[in-house]
């Protein structure tokens, strides 16, 4: 099937190399592509500086290439790109759609009135919505009642995943005003994936199953700043020994792509497809395209 204007993407962090479950989402995100005849594009998103292992960008791509995975376009680096998050954000500001915050974690823990739990963000309660009150600016966020008010949105953001099927999350229940430029001064993920998904002209989103709590964060931004909004599909995760997701924070080892083929093998297999045998890199990826096809 041919879907016109096509255009994925892969967008790994160069916290370090690529491990099984980057690779998965990697291949996953490469094959729908070429299911549907349309392009790939590769593009590193070092926004967070602290994070960023130097040197791993250029390793993720020497990686990707060894699986013959190659983007279609220039390669893109979120870390050239603050002067389209600034203007995304003077754009919001200009609306009353975003506010400055002077709150520290601390004073939203202490907000709370409850323990968060693990993994989960703490919600914020919109204390300087009306104002600082003499706090200095710290971060920027997204003021949810008033991009409500402004378009008309419900309470809850609605979208359909072509694998996980309908979702639906109530963001403000869930994560409150979001940031949108870190008290470090760091862009924050969520403004900047939805200012370059636009900008590059994404229709399809294919990542992990753990980015899947992001989407209604990037949908009310992509409402917001006027952006369109990509299809998506989120795939199933690698899960490391103790039974969460494969990172480099729970001990991934980086890809041994001695034999590129077992490597990209290992993440089919992930994906549902069959492990490919007796046949070389090239191949395999042409007979996991058409089994891709057929699935999604």
């Amino acid at each position: 099937m041919k879907a016109p204007g096509y255009i994925g993407r892969f967008a790994p962090s160069p916290t370090g190399a690529l491990h099984a479950g980057s690779l998965a989402s990697a291949l996953a995100s490469w094959l729908d592509a070429r299911a549907h005849g349309g392009q790939w594009l590769v593009r590193i998103e070092d926004v967070d500086t602290p994070r960023c292992v130097p040197g791993a960008d250029q390793t993720i791509l020497q990686q990707l290439e060894r699986c013959g995975l190659r983007s279609d376009a220039p390669v893109l680096w979120q870390s050239q790109r603050s002067a389209a998050y600034q203007s995304a954000l003077e754009q919001l500001l200009a609306q009353g759609l975003a506010y400055p915050c002077g709150c520290s974690r601390k004073d939203i823990e202490a907000a709370q009135g409850h323990a968060t739990a693990r993994h989960q963000a703490q919600t914020y309660p919109g204390t300087c919505r009306a104002g600082l009150h003499g706090k200095p600016a710290r971060a920027w966020r997204l003021h949810l009642p008033a991009l409500r008010q402004a378009l008309n949105l419900p309470e809850r953001t609605d979208w359909h995943d072509r694998r996980l099927g309908p979702q639906s999350q109530d963001v403000a229940q869930a994560v409150g005003d979001f940031v949108l430029k870190r008290a470090d001064g760091l862009w924050a993920y969520q403004l900047a994936v939805v200012v370059d998904d636009a900008a590059q002209g994404i229709t399809h989103v294919v990542r992990g199953q753990d980015l899947t709590d992001n989407t209604a964060r990037q949908i009310l931004l992509q409402r917001a700043l006027g952006l369109p909004t990509p299809a998506y599909l989120h795939t199933p995760l690698v899960l490391g020994a103790n039974g969460e997701k494969l990172s480099k924070q729970n001990g991934a080892k980086p890809l041994d792509l001695s034999d590129p083929l077992a490597a990209l093998s290992a993440a089919a297999e992930v994906l549902g497809l069959p492990a490919a045998r007796g046949v070389g890199v090239q191949e395999a990826l042409r007979e996991w395209v058409g089994q891709w096809a057929r699935l999604w």
